[in-house]
């Protein structure tokens, strides 16, 4: 932190700055009581699809498909207590990771036509994390003024049981092909595992079939089927945290010290002058510029 006008500012602190301790106040905040990082690789995913018979003659007449990218739209977790292991807590966690999709389908008058689809992939995973004991129940209270305060805003607002947090950086799409299977395509419903909210977070995809090319054995997914797996790496950080209350050193109340910057019509250029030059976009940075490229490139040229 630094000083301006004898007052401690945000950021980092110094010595001096121990003395300007005010007072020790009481917060209420969300306790992590325990927590763990994770790495998967979810190998050969199915991809599933919200037309399903439409994709399936896609799928089918498709000579390669290729991923384009990521995204986890949507995470269920629910947390249940562990028999016989006080204060300890499973975490059933279900991640929806959109996928989008490049097939490759021959046209009728010659070339390559991509057709870009999205489809969702489904990764389930449990882990076992300590998230203490105690079970409270919180209610709170609005102020109406000049008058009696809203019993239904004052009613049970959440208990203080374990609280599971999820947190996962973009994932990395590694690869994504189409296999062949000896059963119908669509045979166990294809899309029945997906909910309505994350099927709906796909768009429709209307493609143009008419210029395609369709071989000749049209019934041929009836026997051989056909679908589209993907794998994907993905990054997870998985927290258990509690409501509790904390006593904190405090130095003050933190008013902000500096005037917000607006850009108007008139003076739009007046934003941009602050904006500094891009640089790197204009000169990509060198391998030395990335921490570590230069020892994971020694130490591939040592395995060889």
């Amino acid at each position: 932190m630094g000083y301006k006008h004898d007052k401690v500012l945000p950021g980092l602190i110094s010595e001096r700055d121990l003395c300007k301790i005010r007072e020790a106040v009481c917060i209420q905040v969300e306790k992590i009581y325990d927590s763990c990082k994770e790495k998967d690789c979810i190998e050969d995913a199915r991809v599933y699809f919200r037309d399903p018979d439409r994709m399936n003659w896609l799928v089918c007449h498709a000579i390669n498909v290729k991923a384009r990218r990521a995204e986890v739209v949507k995470v269920f977790s629910d947390v249940e207590e562990v028999p016989f292991k006080r204060g300890f807590y499973t975490v059933d966690i279900k991640f929806f990771i959109k996928v989008t999709l490049d097939f490759f389908v021959p046209k009728r008058s010659g070339g390559i036509k991509i057709v870009t689809v999205p489809g969702i992939v489904l990764f389930d995973k449990k882990v076992i994390l300590f998230g203490s004991e105690g079970n409270v129940k919180i209610f709170k209270s609005h102020f109406v003024d000049q008058g009696l305060d809203n019993q239904g805003t004052s009613a049970l607002q959440q208990d203080n049981l374990p609280i599971s947090k999820v947190e996962v950086a973009e994932p990395i799409t590694l690869n994504a092909r189409i296999v062949e299977v000896l059963e119908s395509t669509c045979d166990d419903g294809c899309d029945r595992n997906i909910p309505r909210t994350v099927s709906d977070l796909l768009e429709d995809v209307d493609f143009d079939d008419t210029d395609l090319l369709r071989d000749s054995g049209e019934d041929r997914h009836l026997v051989i089927g056909r679908r589209v797996v993907a794998t994907i790496g993905l990054f997870s950080i998985i927290k258990l945290a509690r409501h509790v209350q904390l006593l904190i050193p405090a130095f003050d109340f933190c008013v902000p010290n500096k005037q917000c910057v607006a850009a108007t019509d008139e003076d739009a250029c007046g934003l941009f002058d602050t904006i500094d030059f891009p640089i790197d976009e204009f000169f990509p940075p060198q391998k030395a510029d990335f921490p570590g490229a230069e020892e994971g490139g020694r130490s591939v040229a040592d395995d060889e």
